[in-house]
């Protein structure tokens, strides 16, 4: 099924992005990427360039699968950080793309959607194509458009939850709202059901990081969850049958053989 997603400047054939922390191994890691099919890993600067043997391993892992690379913000807490991170970024990986996260609350990792668009907007305007990590919330998705954001990534949960879709209702109306524009549902899917769910509601993308690389078998779920995006994706192209409140039969009486018996 050709059918293509352009984010930006890249038109990916592949609906899954991968986060790279917290595998078992490096060696895991790589066979995960492969078994998903992903073109795209995200990677954070803060751990890749803490050593230098470190980065040149990593670095080597990524040629090898071919993944193309999105560096994030993780850890950082204010827009400057945010700002001061991308640029080091922007220079390490040789990229202008960047996962743009500015985390507002501890416990819920919930972003603080006020200095995402103070950031958002700085970055943009020196030629980043941003990538923000953020809410559900429609009022912030337009103040992020109108900062010069392309693509928008709401979280479905808190990162790490592995609750699935929290608010199903506001998933749609963002969706339903920002119609033209790619929407990649970012934090909290646990399972590969609930990937297929949100790509039935008509988002573009999906980007996983715990819910893989903390699986029992992280390659055997990458698969998985490749093949319930595609099934989703499928899914909603094929436009779905709205759901009745009554029963409706399936086979239809007029015709059956037994009619003139009764």
């Amino acid at each position: 099924m050709n059918d293509p997603v352009r984010l930006y400047d890249g038109a990916l054939s592949s609906r899954l992005l991968l986060g790279t922390a917290r595998y078992p191994s490096p060696a895991i890691l790589a066979e995960a990427i492969r078994a998903s099919g992903c073109e795209i890993v995200t990677v954070s600067l803060r751990r890749e360039a803490g050593g230098a043997r470190a980065g040149e391993a990593f670095w080597s892992l990524i040629r090898d699968v071919g993944a193309r690379v999105l560096p994030n913000t993780a850890g950082c807490r204010t827009a400057k950080e945010a700002i001061a991170t991308a640029q080091m970024a922007r220079e390490v990986f040789a990229t202008d793309w960047i996962k743009l996260e500015v985390i507002g609350e501890e416990d819920t990792l919930q972003p603080d959607v006020f200095g995402l668009v103070e950031a958002a907007r700085a970055l943009a305007d020196e030629g980043f194509k941003v990538f923000p990590y953020t809410t559900d919330d429609l009022v912030v998705a337009e103040k992020l458009l109108d900062a010069g954001c392309r693509v928008l990534m709401p979280w479905a949960a808190p990162i790490g939850s592995g609750r699935g879709v929290n608010d199903a209702f506001a998933l749609r109306a963002l969706r339903a709202h920002f119609p033209d524009t790619p929407l990649v549902v970012d934090a909290g899917l646990g399972a590969p059901s609930h990937a297929a769910l949100v790509m039935e509601m008509g988002y573009d993308a999906v980007l996983l990081n715990t819910a893989v690389s903390r699986a029992g078998d992280p390659v055997l779920m990458a698969r998985a969850f490749a093949l319930a995006i595609e099934a989703g994706r499928a899914g909603f192209r094929a436009q779905p049958m709205t759901p009745r409140d009554m029963a409706e039969p399936s086979t239809p009486l007029i015709g059956r053989p037994f009619d003139r018996l009764a």
